[in-house]
């Protein structure tokens, strides 16, 4: 992708000095009638439902303010017309396209869609549209009705969930997935804004839609500023309890997500401080960037925002090797964890509910922050809908351990095994007691398995 980061990068830097207009057109009757607000929404089918479709993946035409548009189509290969599906709209930076976002450049099928389509496994249809000049200048709202004729298209011949329509992008796609927040919340259930400003306008701006924002602290192009700026009016917006969210060190190379409290219910709002510049894909422990679509963490934060709005099609299964014999209890186990090493039980640190809590050791009290049920998932829930959840989908040493609602993803799926280890499946590390800790509230993280006593847990 070298090629195209340099064309990404140059161009998008130009872009951020440009006076856009903010003018946007109003949502036509047709579409708005259809939908309400996002929160509040149901599950609602779309006239292509149950229709033998004629739209078939790849690129399409359309016109739309008396022009004419592209955009690429991503079905599901799996798609059934009874099914309603999510509805995914990926934008390209400043001088990218549309199909950059949809093959993933040279990170591939893993960063197609900023790494959610594969991660969505044939769940969702995605669509990632062209914009006029490579860019989303959003003339007089003309990008937005492009979007709102997009979604008459798909929606009249395909079959999807209109309280599951999501937006994100990149830079200038980032500004554009902004402006369809501010003036499209009761069209779009969330969206994600990387390393984003005000590029696209922003029309209205007044109502809630469940928003997450990620940006680099040392962002040459797009301060950070200006996506703590964007974030600030939805945590308004939505009704969060205002902060100032942890933000990491230069020069740690690491990141930090923090969930807002107080948010209205079904609102929520979400910040990814990390220490990089001017890209959609950080990696931790790496200063480049460029390069990071197929190891980013960005991509497992972001699905597991869009993906905790309401229920979807079940993903096909796929071929997978015998789990290898374990202790595992029968689904339903429930009850306290105890470290062995520290005699404490694992806990929801403050005994929060939130997404994004962390798991701790505590003394063991018999409260519902240390009550863990496990299920035929191969989850370890709390609180009934919350699972243990490796941040991030992290896959390294020391990868932090929190909770979130349970979505079915392999960083929320746990293996007991024979000798008191419990071991995180999707990174295949262990449930860890960092620096062989007994302290109340020390955090806990997944570590390479190694049988040591802070990492053995028995059921209490």
């Amino acid at each position: 992708m070298t090629s195209r980061r340099r064309s990404l990068f140059g161009a998008v830097a130009a872009a951020a000095l440009l006076v856009l207009a903010t003018g946007q057109a109003a949502l036509s009757d047709s579409l708005g009638s259809t939908t309400s607000s996002a929160g509040a929404s149901a599950l609602a089918a779309t006239a292509g439902c149950g229709k033998t479709p004629t739209l078939r993946s790849g690129s399409q035409t359309i016109q739309s303010s008396g022009k004419n548009r592209s955009f690429i189509l991503r079905i599901p290969d799996n798609y059934n017309n009874t099914t309603p599906y999510r509805l995914i709209f990926g934008f390209h930076w400043n001088g990218g396209t549309a199909n950059d976002v949809d093959s993933g450049g040279t990170s591939g099928y893993t960063w197609s869609y900023y790494g959610l389509r594969a991660l969505s496994n044939n769940t969702a249809i995605f669509v990632a549209p062209q914009g006029n000049g490579n860019g989303w200048a959003n003339p007089g709202g003309e990008d937005t009705v492009f979007v709102d004729d997009m979604i008459r298209r798909i929606e009249a011949d395909l079959c999807v969930d209109t309280s599951q329509r999501f937006a994100l992008g990149f830079s200038y796609g980032g500004g554009m997935s902004y402006s369809l927040a501010c003036n499209r919340a009761t069209v779009f259930r969330a969206v994600a804004v990387y390393s984003g400003g005000q590029l696209s306008g922003c029309s209205g701006g007044t109502e809630p839609v469940a928003y997450i924002g990620l940006h680099g602290l040392r962002d040459p192009v797009l301060n950070i500023s200006q996506g703590r700026s964007l974030r600030d009016r939805f945590v308004r917006n939505n009704g969060c309890t205002a902060q100032n969210p942890p933000e990491p060190a230069q020069g740690s190379l690491s990141h930090i997500v923090t969930y807002y409290s107080g948010c209205r219910a079904g609102y929520p709002v979400a910040w990814a401080a990390f220490d990089a510049g001017h890209t959609p894909g950080p990696v931790d422990g790496s200063a480049s960037d460029s390069g990071g679509g197929d190891r980013t963490w960005t991509k497992a934060v972001v699905w597991n925002f869009f993906s905790q709005f309401g229920s979807n099609p079940s993903p096909s299964p796929s071929p997978s090797t015998s789990p290898s014999p374990s202790a595992s209890p029968s689904p339903g186990t429930g009850g306290a964890i105890r470290g062995v090493g520290s005699g404490r039980c694992l806990d929801v640190t403050g005994g929060s509910a939130t997404n994004g809590a962390q798991a701790q050791i505590y003394d063991c009290n018999g409260k519902a922050n240390q009550q863990w049920t496990s299920t035929s998932a191969s989850e370890l829930r709390v609180f009934g809908n919350k699972c243990l959840d490796v941040n991030g989908a992290g896959t390294a040493d020391g990868s932090t351990v929190i909770i979130w609602d349970c979505n079915g993803q392999n960083n929320q799926k746990w293996r007991f095994n024979s000798d008191g280890t419990i071991t995180a499946v999707g990174a295949n590390k262990c449930l860890d007691v960092p620096n062989n800790a007994t302290a109340n509230g020390t955090k806990l993280a997944i570590w390479t398995c190694n049988g040591g006593a802070n990492q053995r847990w028995t059921r209490v």
